[in-house]
């Protein structure tokens, strides 16, 4: 099974409302469980992303389902919505009843922390500093992989309150069925 995880930063005039209209992709990090490989790509070289996500079995983000993904759709001519997909933050919510942030997770499960966070990355694009970008877009790509594989593993995740260090309990069992009902469609000339 081909799994890819993936992360996007992103500049741009982000509505309070939840409008993401204005929003433009700066990176997209990627891991290919295939071959253990991260990869950055920037906007300019999307096109050189799409072959990857097009022979993923399944792809994986953290709030990817609310926000990656409908992104990414603004620049794809398929719709990535049709490809099986595994968005963490989701399942922490369907458990909980509410979000939290990625960085809470990967301390209180992997024991370490984010190397910034997505209003940092905004401000380092627009000093120019394109590569710190994709360096913290992969590290991020980097924590949410290994979430999954700690989820897959244990059946749960771990985040910290006031009481300390509590878990959460996943049901993981279908995230890598592979669906054969609903194919893929490859809208690009690969």
């Amino acid at each position: 099974m081909r799994r890819i995880t993936f992360d996007i930063e992103t500049e741009g005039d982000f509505r309070s409302n939840g409008d993401m209209s204005g929003l433009e992709v700066t990176v997209v990090g990627v891991h290919d469980s295939t071959t253990g490989t991260l990869t950055g790509f920037y906007k300019e070289e999307l096109h050189k992303l799409w072959p990857v996500f097009e022979s993923a079995d399944i792809i994986v983000g953290y709030n990817s389902d609310h926000f990656d993904i409908p992104i990414l759709n603004k620049y794809y001519a398929g719709d990535l919505t049709k490809i099986k997909s595994v968005d963490l933050l989701k399942e922490i919510k369907n458990v909980l009843g509410r979000r939290l942030k990625l960085d809470n997770i990967a301390e209180a499960t992997l024991g370490r922390n984010k190397t910034g966070h997505g209003l940092d990355a905004v401000t380092w694009w627009k000093q120019g500093l394109k590569e710190k970008v994709r360096d913290y877009c992969l590290e991020d790509v980097r924590i949410t992989d290994e979430l999954y594989e700690y989820a897959r593993k244990h059946g749960s995740l771990k985040y910290k309150d006031y009481e300390g260090i509590r878990e959460i309990k996943l049901d993981t069992s279908q995230w890598e069925e592979l669906d054969t009902g609903a194919g893929m469609t490859h809208t690009l000339p690969f």
